[in-house]
């Protein structure tokens, strides 16, 4: 799915963001729930309006699987499998939901890392991201 060089830009960038996947993640869910309000409905446990301390600890939880799945992008169906059976069975979030998630950390990793996030790192982040989503889609079927 990647070559070596994409591998090496999705590394690349996460040693950038490592230690602030909750920042990021809070920043991330902000963006989503602001240009795609509807999403709001899969994150009722946060309330109509999340303070900062649920924004966090959600936000970090979502960076760390993002994590996981870096640190183990050669496996991901194996990886991702529990969290694709909880989004696909348990929590029942619509898959066209993924794209839109995927669209707002491009634009937290973006704006961010400016200009040490090149266009060859953004095309390999959404080649890796759209990969994630596609394993957390499987169970769908």
């Amino acid at each position: 799915m990647l070559s070596a060089q994409e591998r090496a830009h999705i590394a690349q960038v996460w040693d950038l963001i490592a230690g602030h996947e909750a920042s990021f993640g809070a920043e991330l869910l902000l963006r989503l729930f602001t240009v795609y309000p509807s999403t709001k409905v899969y994150f009722r446990h946060l309330g109509d309006q999340p303070d900062e301390v649920q924004l966090l600890s959600h936000g970090q939880r979502m960076l760390q699987a993002v994590g996981v799945a870096v640190q183990y992008m050669d496996n991901l169906h194996a990886v991702l499998s529990p969290l694709a059976d909880l989004h696909a069975q348990v929590l029942r979030v619509d898959p066209t939901n993924f794209p839109l998630v995927i669209q707002c950390f491009q634009v937290v990793l973006a704006s961010h890392l400016q200009g040490e996030y090149t266009v060859e790192m953004q095309a390999a982040w959404d080649k890796f991201l759209t990969g994630v989503a596609v394993v957390l889609t499987e169970k769908y079927r």
